[in-house]
C-alpha cells in the first residue's frame, strides 16, 4: 500500500465516522427539546387531535420546519472543509450564505409536511384520539428526533445529485400541496399561476415553493460548476465545449423562477411574466446550445436533450393552437425543466460517486 493510499483510508473513515456522530449528537438534542416541548404543550395546553388546524400535527409540522432548519445549517456549514466538497469552501461568504439558506428552508419545508402527512394518517387511523402529556412528549420527540438526524446527514452529504433529487421533491410536494389546500378548486380553469394569487396558506405554499426552489437552483448551479470542471479536467469535455456558461444560465433560471413565485400575477403580471419568460429562454438556451456549452459528453445525453426540446417545441405549437389550455401548458413546461435537470445531473455524474461520504474514498 502506497503512504498516500495508507494516509487516505483514516481519512475516510474518520469523516464517515464523524458525521454519523453529529447525526447521533443531533438526534438526542432533539429529540430532548422536542419532547420538553411535548410535556408543555400536554401539561399546560387543552387537549389536542392528530390532525387539523391547530392540532398537535401542526405544532409538530412547525417544530420539524425548526429542527430542520437549525440540523442542515449546522451540518451544511461543518461540512464545508470537508475534503472531497471544497467547492463550498471557495464560495464567496455571501454565495455561501445564499446557498445555506435555500438548503435549510428547502429540507425545513420537507420536513414540515412530512410531519403533516404522517399526523394526518395517524389520524386517519385513530379517529377522535386526542393527545395526552405522555404521547405528546413522546410522539414530539420522535418527530424532531428523527428530522434533526435525516436533515443532519442530508445536508452534511450535499453532492449535485442529491440536490437536484431534494429540488425536485421540494418543487413537487410544495406544488401539489398548494393544489389541494387551495381555496379556488376551479383555479385549473384560469392558469397555473394563479394559485399563487389568493390571501391564503395555499399560496404562501405556492409562491414559497417557487422562491425557495429558485434559490435552490441558484445553490444547485455552484455544484454544476465543480462537476463541470472535474469532467472536464478528466478529459470528458471537449476543449472547445464552453461549459462555464452553463452555472451562470442556471443562477439565472434561479433568479427568474424566485421572481415568478415572488411578484404574483395579481402584483405585476408584466414583471410575474418577464421572468417566466426569463426562466423558460434559459432552459431552452441549455437545451438548444447544448452541444456547444457541453461538448463531449455522452452522445445518448444530447439524444435526451433533444427529446426535451422536441417536446418543448410541440407543447408550444399545441398551446397556440389551442389544443393545450394555459394551465396545462404551464404545468408541461414545469415538468419539462426539473425533468430534465434531473436527467441532465444523472449524466454528468454518472462516473462519480452517488453520495459525499463517499465521495471521500
Amino acid at each position: 500500500m502506497t503512504s498516500s493510499a495508507a494516509e487516505h483510508i483514516p481519512v475516510t473513515a474518520t469523516a464517515r465516522v464523524r458525521v454519523e456522530s453529529e447525526a447521533f449528537y443531533a438526534f438526542a438534542a432533539a429529540a430532548a427539546s422536542g419532547g420538553a416541548l411535548g410535556l408543555l404543550l400536554g401539561w399546560f395546553g387543552p387537549p389536542r387531535p392528530l390532525a387539523g388546524e391547530g392540532s398537535f400535527g401542526w405544532i409538530s409540522a412547525a417544530a420539524c420546519a425548526v429542527t430542520a432548519i437549525a440540523a442542515a445549517g449546522v451540518g451544511y456549514g461543518r461540512a464545508r472543509k470537508t475534503r472531497g466538497d471544497e467547492g463550498r469552501l471557495v464560495l464567496p461568504s455571501w454565495r455561501f450564505g445564499v446557498n445555506l439558506v435555500a438548503v435549510s428552508l428547502v429540507h425545513a419545508g420537507l420536513a414540515a409536511l412530512a410531519a403533516l402527512a404522517v399526523f394526518l394518517v395517524l389520524s386517519a387511523g385513530m379517529i377522535g384520539w386526542q393527545v395526552e402529556p405522555f404521547w405528546s412528549a413522546v410522539l414530539m420527540g420522535a418527530a424532531t428526533g428523527i428530522t434533526a438526524y435525516l436533515v443532519y446527514l442530508s445536508a452534511s452529504g450535499m453532492t449535485t445529485r442529491r440536490m437536484s433529487s431534494l429540488l425536485l421533491a421540494f418543487v413537487v410536494v410544495g406544488t401539489l400541496t398548494a393544489m389541494v389546500s387551495t381555496p379556488d378548486p376551479d383555479w385549473w380553469e384560469i392558469h397555473f399561476s394563479h394559485l399563487g394569487t389568493f390571501w391564503h396558506l395555499s399560496s404562501v405554499v405556492f409562491n414559497g415553493t417557487l422562491i425557495v426552489g429558485g434559490l435552490l437552483v441558484t445553490a444547485f448551479a455552484v455544484y454544476v460548476a465543480h462537476d463541470l470542471a472535474a469532467v472536464a479536467a478528466s478529459g470528458g469535455l471537449d476543449p472547445r465545449a464552453r461549459w462555464r456558461v452553463v452555472p451562470t444560465l442556471f443562477v439565472i433560471m434561479g433568479l427568474m423562477l424566485a421572481g415568478v413565485g415572488a411578484v404574483p400575477v395579481n402584483l405585476s403580471l408584466l414583471i410575474h411574466n418577464l421572468c417566466a419568460m426569463g426562466l423558460a429562454a434559459m432552459f431552452l438556451g441549455l437545451l438548444a446550445g447544448g452541444r456547444w456549452l457541453m461538448r463531449g459528453l455522452p452522445r445518448a445525453y444530447f439524444r435526451s436533450a433533444g427529446l426535451f426540446l422536441i417536446a418543448l417545441l410541440v407543447s408550444v405549437v399545441l398551446f397556440v393552437t389551442g389544443y393545450f389550455a394555459l394551465t396545462a401548458f404551464e404545468i408541461i413546461v414545469f415538468a419539462l425543466i426539473f425533468g430534465w435537470i434531473a436527467v441532465f445531473i444523472r449524466f454528468l455524474t454518472a462516473d462519480r460517486p452517488t453520495d459525499a461520504v463517499d465521495a471521500l474514498a
